[in-house]
């Protein structure tokens, strides 16, 4: 499978553009009543551009960011890896001209706390770090102990192996800033009487366990009802994301604040969240961090049925004979929610047809996210937001 054409990073050709530490842009950011747009664009033709041109036009700051699962070692599931993801956002970056934005880790997790799945984390850590990447997620939700007597006790393994992660990931970039987002609580994890959400509580436990131990996130994820992907009802039709539990984010922040710490919420699973609710209802400045992913993904999809339909039709067809058996046995029979569902699996299926389409559909694409990434920057309140940060460093 070959990759997104890489870019120079010689020393000998120094690029204009970089990313900036994490760090830089939510210290500067985090008085304010923004919230920070973090793009995981699975496809990077035309998306890439788009979202560059519009945040250069609002002058927004932007995170962009891919999960393991989506750039690994491997590929993942979009045929990028740390490298070739962070050259393909530096390119765009340096195309555009825009100057105030980062490469994050999404999703950095331990499921199971083994020292070899520590180990094996620690080293794709590396990776990234030698790719640029200059912000990580970790996410250690999984290590959550129902039998504990306390909240302490529930989240032990949790804390102590987000304090590991984080103190390697210091120690590994020289003790150089970087932004680093922790969770707690599972994003999207349901029980018997619905979505289980994160309490004040264990917010407020967690981070002052992280802080006793000398480490300061700048971002804490919560479970407040968001689920990651497109979003169906019971009988397959696509619904707009309307769960995300508002109160309880702000009672969240609010506690976390009340009780001395400097941490702000970082909102998962945004995409089909009504713009208009992101715009007045969403508690700006308490979220400081907004995921938008599978937007993006789902944007090509649409141009590609109408400027490249052989492509299109090869892709749909690709991902029903590929997951149809596996979506029924979850109960999916609707063709357009197991495309919805299972499409993002053939992004690394037709990564070279994909980014040979003609510059004709690339500008679609790129004018597609750009009008998106316009739509998004407005509602989170993000513009001139980059000029706090310039200011700022």
């Amino acid at each position: 499978m070959s990759s997104i054409t890489p870019i120079c990073f010689r020393r000998c050709r120094r690029l204009k553009y970089e990313a900036l530490p994490g760090a830089k842009i939510f210290n500067a950011l985090h008085s304010g009543n923004s919230i920070i747009m973090a793009v995981n664009p699975r496809i990077a033709i035309g998306v890439l551009d788009g979202i560059f041109r519009a945040a250069k036009e609002t002058d927004s700051a932007l995170i962009f960011e891919l999960a393991r699962t989506e750039a690994g070692t491997d590929g993942g599931y979009t045929g990028m890896n740390p490298k070739t993801f962070a050259e393909a956002v530096t390119n765009s970056a340096n195309k555009i001209g825009f100057d105030t934005w980062t490469i994050h880790a999404d999703h950095l997790q331990v499921k199971k706390r083994t020292p070899e799945q520590i180990e094996d984390l620690k080293g794709f850590i590396s990776e990234q770090i030698a790719a640029g990447y200059k912000s990580f997620a970790l996410d250690c939700s999984h290590l959550y102990n129902a039998a504990g007597k306390t909240i302490y006790d529930q989240l032990k393994d949790n804390i102590e192996v987000s304090i590991e992660l984080a103190k390697f990931i210091e120690k590994k970039l020289g003790y150089n800033e970087f932004g680093l987002e922790v969770e707690v609580g599972e994003i999207g994890k349901k029980d018997k009487y619905g979505n289980v959400i994160t309490s004040p509580e264990e917010a407020v436990t967690f981070i002052k366990s992280l802080h006793d131990a000398g480490v300061k996130p700048h971002a804490l994820a919560i479970a407040n009802g968001s689920t990651h992907g497109n979003i169906y009802d019971k009988n397959g039709n696509p619904v707009p994301q309307l769960t995300i539990d508002i109160p309880r984010t702000i009672a969240v922040a609010e506690a976390l604040g009340k009780n001395g710490f400097d941490v702000r919420i970082a909102q998962h699973g945004i995409t089909g969240t009504p713009l208009d609710l992101i715009a007045t209802k969403f508690p700006h400045g308490k979220i400081i961090k907004g995921n938008v992913g599978t937007l993006w993904m789902n944007i090509v999809w649409y141009v590609l049925n109408v400027y490249e339909p052989e492509l299109y039709n090869d892709i749909l067809r690709w991902t029903l004979d590929n997951y149809r058996k596996e979506a029924e046995k979850k109960g999916m029979t609707k063709d357009e929610q197991i495309f919805g569902i299972y499409s993002k699996y053939a992004i690394k299926q037709f990564f070279d047809r994909i980014n040979s389409v003609s510059k004709e559909t690339e500008r679609a694409i790129e004018a597609s996210a750009y009008y998106s990434a316009l739509m998004f920057f407005k509602a989170f309140n993000s513009f001139g937001s980059a000029g706090v940060v310039r200011k700022s460093l």
